[in-house]
C-alpha cells in the first residue's frame, strides 16, 4: 500500500519536547489573540484583575473614561509586579519602591525622584499591551502589530449575536477550572474533532446534539463546530425551539489557539478556556454564563452533567495520548479525510496542526 499521499498527524516531539514549549511561549502564544477575562469583572473605576498570556504576568483595569486597558505587570523602576489577584485602587502603586502609576499607566510620582537631574517622568509610563472587548469577552494579544480580531475570526462576532441575542446581559455564573496532564496542543486537537464522540461522549451525544449532524469548517483562525438539536424528548434540559431561529441548534467557535465559545440548543454560552503550564500540562477553565450572573437550576445541573460526563472523559483521553505520545512504539498515524466531512473527518485536525506549525497572522 502506497502511504505517500496519507496526510499524517505532527510528529511527537511537537507535544513533548520543552523547546518546542520555548518557541511557541515566544512565538505563537505571543502573536495571537487570547482570552483576558470578562468586563463584568472590571465594574467601578479602578477595578483590575491578573491574568497570563504564553508566561507573561499582566492586567486588565478600568480607567476613568470607562474604558479598559491591559498592561504588563511589571514596574519600570526594578521590574517588581504591581498588582496580584484582583482588586481596586485610585492609583497603581508599586509595592517595592512606591513609584505610582495613574490608571492610563503614567508614572506620577515616586520617593526622592526630584533629587535626580533630569529625571523626565512624562517619559515612563507601563507597557501597554494590545486588548479588544468581544461582547464583553476581553481578548489581549501581546503583538503590537497584530491584525484585529475581526481579521483573524471572520464574521464570528455577528454569528455570537445571532446565536446568543442575549449575550450582552450575560455574566459568569460559574467556572470550573482544572488541570489536564497533557501539552496544550493534544488538549486543542481534541477538542476539535467529533470524531471520537460517538465511542466516548454518549451523554452530549444523545442529550445535546445529533452526532449525524455534526461538522466542523475553518472559518478564517476559527474552527466552527454545527450540529442540530437532539430530538426535544431526549434533551438533558428543557429548549423552546421557538424562542428563536437559532434555538434549535448547537454550535462553536474554537478561536485559535486556546478558547472557544460554545453555545448549547436553548442558546446556552458556555467557554473553554486554555492555559499552557509547561511542555506537559495544561489549565483549563470551563465557564457557563446566565444572564447577570443569575442562579439557574437548568444551567447548574448541565454544568454539573457535563463535567461529570463530557469534561471527565476528555481528561481521561488526553491524559492517554500524552502518555502515548511518549512512547518509543508511537509512529504518526494518518488522518481520517473524508472528502464529505463530517463527524467522521479529521479535516479540522489537518488545518489545526498547519496553524501549530505555520503562519501564525491572517
Amino acid at each position: 500500500m502506497d502511504t505517500s499521499t496519507l496526510i499524517h498527524t505532527l510528529d511527537a516531539r511537537y507535544y513533548t519536547h520543552k523547546d518546542i514549549f520555548k518557541k511557541e511561549r515566544n512565538g505563537v502564544l505571543t502573536q495571537t489573540w487570547q482570552y483576558a477575562g470578562h468586563v463584568s469583572q472590571l465594574k467601578e473605576v479602578g477595578d483590575y484583575f491578573t491574568f497570563r498570556i504564553a508566561g507573561e504576568n499582566l492586567f486588565c483595569i478600568r480607567l476613568k473614561d470607562g474604558s479598559i486597558r491591559a498592561y504588563y505587570n511589571v514596574c519600570q523602576h526594578r521590574a517588581h509586579e504591581l498588582v496580584s489577584g484582583s482588586g481596586n485602587c485610585r492609583t497603581i502603586v508599586c509595592p517595592y519602591h512606591a513609584w505610582t502609576y495613574a490608571l492610563n499607566g503614567q508614572l506620577l510620582t515616586g520617593p526622592n525622584l526630584s533629587s535626580v537631574p533630569g529625571f523626565d517622568k512624562s517619559k515612563i509610563c507601563l507597557m501597554s499591551v494590545k486588548l479588544e472587548n468581544l461582547h464583553g469577552f476581553l481578548f489581549a494579544n501581546l503583538d503590537p502589530e497584530s491584525a484585529p480580531m475581526d481579521d483573524w475570526f471572520p464574521r464570528v462576532r455577528t454569528e455570537l449575536l445571532e446565536y446568543v441575542p442575549h449575550i450582552a446581559q450575560l455574566k459568569p455564573y460559574r467556572v470550573i477550572n482544572f488541570i489536564e496532564k497533557c501539552n496544550w496542543k493534544v488538549a486543542v486537537e481534541n477538542y476539535s474533532e467529533c470524531y471520537h464522540c460517538k465511542f466516548n461522549h454518549k451523554s452530549i451525544s444523545s442529550g445535546v446534539f445529533r452526532t449525524e449532524t455534526y461538522d466542523i469548517q475553518p472559518q478564517g483562525f476559527c474552527l466552527r463546530h454545527t450540529a442540530e438539536c437532539q430530538n426535544l424528548e431526549r434533551m438533558h434540559y428543557p429548549i423552546d425551539l421557538n424562542a428563536n431561529s437559532t434555538a434549535g441548534k448547537y454550535s462553536s467557535w474554537f478561536l485559535w489557539p486556546m478558547f472557544s465559545f460554545q453555545v448549547f440548543p436553548g442558546n446556552v454560552l458556555n467557554t473553554y478556556c486554555w492555559r499552557e503550564v509547561d511542555v506537559s500540562n495544561v489549565d483549563v477553565f470551563r465557564g457557563w454564563y446566565t444572564v447577570d450572573g443569575k442562579e439557574s437550576t437548568v444551567i447548574r445541573d448541565l454544568s454539573n452533567l457535563d463535567h461529570e460526563t463530557t469534561v471527565t472523559e476528555d481528561v481521561r483521553i488526553v491524559e492517554s495520548v500524552q502518555r502515548g505520545l511518549q512512547s518509543r512504539g508511537y509512529r504518526p498515524g494518518p488522518l481520517v479525510l473524508d472528502p464529505e466531512f463530517g463527524i467522521n473527518s479529521e479535516h479540522s485536525i489537518k488545518k489545526l496542526q498547519e496553524w501549530m506549525i505555520g503562519n501564525y497572522s491572517p
